[in-house]
């Protein structure tokens, strides 16, 4: 088991989250429904549907990530985040970066059709925030030993950094695919 600098790591991740609300905030939240639902020329996913995707994502991590931090804040901090092979495997997969492959989602994290965009907004830039909650949680406490079940496989645990890389990570993804989206200037 390998294992990060915390703080190297919380800091990237929070700047990468930064982003994606600054992201949200400029180009997604004040766009008519139309555009915001509409599919992506490509056959892709409409803008509102990345989100929505990422939305799911979010409502089962976030939770579990609260959870498995309430017992823990009042233990020393520790200055290392573990990392296993197979998170780091699944974050080099997700990475847009080093990972091209695309995915088909599994059902339970598939959006659906006709959404209600501004909502579907709103949850996603509530969610960011709650996540910039946990990275400043997670510098406090100490995780070692906190496992996340993952939602496509609830008998496959990782590490709470691994989780964290991964959800923002998978965020990146499709947010570029939403910026794909975007109407042309």
């Amino acid at each position: 088991m390998k294992s990060v600098n915390k703080s190297v790591l919380l800091i990237a991740l929070g700047h990468q989250i930064e982003g994606h609300i600054q992201q949200a905030v400029v180009h997604f939240q004040n766009m008519d429904e139309v555009t915001l639902c509409q599919p992506s020329p490509s056959g892709g996913w409409s803008i509102a549907q990345c989100l929505d995707h990422l939305n799911s994502y979010g409502r089962y991590y976030l939770p579990r990530l609260n959870q498995g931090l309430a017992s823990r804040q009042h233990k020393p901090t520790t200055d290392r985040l573990e990392s296993s092979w197979l998170g780091a495997f699944l974050v080099r997969l997700m990475d847009p970066k080093t990972g091209t492959k695309k995915f088909r989602a599994v059902k339970r994290h598939q959006p659906a059709n006709d959404l209600p965009a501004h909502q579907i907004v709103a949850e996603f830039i509530e969610q960011q925030e709650q996540l910039l909650d946990v990275l400043k949680q997670v510098e406090n406490a100490n995780v070692d030993g906190i496992q996340i079940a993952l939602s496509i496989a609830s008998w496959l645990h990782l590490p709470i950094g691994n989780v964290l890389q991964f959800l923002v990570i998978h965020t990146e993804r499709h947010i570029r695919q939403a910026n794909r989206n975007l109407p042309s200037v």
